[in-house]
């Protein structure tokens, strides 16, 4: 058992492991960035090759945040972490009070002064008080040792962000465990019911702000705001009329909801040898849907809104602000492309087969982003406290003297020897001018 306790402690207490478990956990993490989470199967084999799609869900990859190895490489850390503070940390940075070999210390000095023992430690001791050490005695061996610390709670530095990271991870582990996120594609005049919550979202309108900027490449259109004003009907059952833009997110049961962006939607006239085909008709389509003809092999594309068409020349603008707008669409015939075009709004096309397509209007589109986050609060917390052990660490420096004095026929020896957890250079310059104002001290 010794043995096996060894090893453990000499396996999680290694720097290097301690790296590795952090390398793996980021590795996992950017590939809970890449892959979208939480999406249909089918989404996954329409984004990528069927193989990767099939690894993705095999492996839950798909919902990595929840998956046992995840978590289990977040609790290798942390059990990483407690090792390293109480085997490496906490020995290394609050060493215990013991004798030393001051001449073998780099930071050494002896003074030879006049006195007694006893009066002379009492002249030690009040000089270091005097100047802002912590002063403690011990005895070890019949021989009593003085033990002077400056800033030494400044030990703690290293301790106190280790404690932030793992408040850090209890937030984090909290929303993996409760928390979640999603977005929602909202029409104008339309509702959606958000998963995981019971809040239903009307969208009563949309608007949006274009700030021409002319720059030394030429005209670009910068958004300025985008405002979405809805409905939001909470746990409670009450619509409240509300307004979400950038960066002033909605409140509702403690879930935000973030305006994110926003695009159009079309509304199309469709006909068959004359005839109305209301099933066609009656829907919305975004960008990248497509019109399915009954009874043929042939679909239609949605390729892109276009919200103003250059009257001159007849081609897209990228002014994407709504003035002679039209839309580009795609002609597929068994899968084969067949034709694409601009087609302005009421303007009809004969898309063969005695079909006819004519853009009838278009309505703006909210893209709203959700969250859920209960940990947040923690992980507010734990930045706090892994920044303070930081700059703890960084800024402050803990030193200890160790004085021992030796009895001598003209009186009595000061031998001093300083250490930092920071090394001996940094102190250097502070050691030889005590020792220097201890001298002239004792010789006045």
């Amino acid at each position: 058992m010794r043995a096996l306790y060894d090893d453990f402690t000499r396996t999680f207490g290694n720097v290097l492991f301690a790296v590795c478990l952090f390398v793996v956990w980021g590795l996992l993490t950017l590939i809970g960035v890449i892959v979208d989470q939480g999406k249909d199967p089918a989404t996954y084999f329409q984004a990528y090759a069927a193989p990767l799609a099939r690894v993705i869900l095999r492996l839950n990859l798909d919902n990595i945040y929840h998956t046992p190895y995840y978590v289990g490489i977040i609790g290798l850390i942390l059990l990483s972490l407690a090792v390293c503070t109480f085997k490496r940390v906490i020995p290394a940075r609050l060493p215990p009070l013991r004798s030393v070999a001051i001449e073998k210390i780099p930071l050494h000095a002896s003074i030879d002064v006049q006195g007694d023992p006893e009066s002379v430690r009492a002249r030690v001791e009040k000089f270091f008080r005097a100047r802002g050490w912590h002063v403690r005695k011990r005895e070890f061996g019949g021989v009593e040792w003085t033990f002077a610390d400056k800033h030494n709670w400044a030990r703690r530095g290293v301790l106190v962000a280790h404690a932030g990271f793992v408040i850090i991870a209890a937030g984090t582990s909290i929303y993996w465990a409760r928390g979640f996120s999603g977005d929602e594609t909202i029409v104008a005049g339309q509702s959606v019911s958000v998963p995981h919550t019971q809040t239903s979202i009307k969208l009563d309108g949309f608007s949006y702000k274009i700030k021409p900027i002319l720059t030394k490449s030429g005209m670009i259109y910068q958004p300025i705001d985008y405002v979405s004003r809805v409905t939001a009907t909470g746990s409670d059952g009450i619509p409240r009329q509300a307004v979400i833009r950038v960066n002033h997110p909605l409140d509702v049961d403690g879930t935000l909801y973030y305006q994110s962006s926003y695009g159009f939607a079309l509304r199309f006239h469709v006909t068959h040898g004359g005839t109305r085909v209301p099933a066609l008709e009656n829907r919305d389509y975004l960008t990248g849907d497509e019109i399915t003809l009954p009874g043929t092999q042939r679909t239609i594309a949605v390729a892109q809104f276009v919200p103003t068409v250059d009257r001159a020349s007849g081609q897209a603008s990228a002014d994407p602000r709504i003035n002679n707008p039209a839309v580009f669409l795609q002609v597929f015939d068994n899968g084969q492309a067949a034709g694409a075009g601009l087609v302005p709004m009421k303007a009809s096309i004969d898309v063969g087969g005695g079909w006819q397509i004519r853009p009838e209007r278009y309505l703006l589109v909210s893209g709203l982003q959700y969250r859920y986050d209960p940990g947040v609060a923690l992980v507010g917390i734990g930045a706090f406290v892994l920044l303070a052990g930081l700059v703890i660490s960084f800024y402050m420096l803990p030193a200890r003297m160790f004085v021992r004095l030796d009895p001598t026929p003209a009186g009595a020896r000061i031998a001093l020897a300083a250490t930092t957890v920071k090394g001996y250079d940094i102190f250097e310059t502070q050691f030889n001018e005590l020792v220097a104002k201890l001298t002239l001290a004792e010789a006045t």
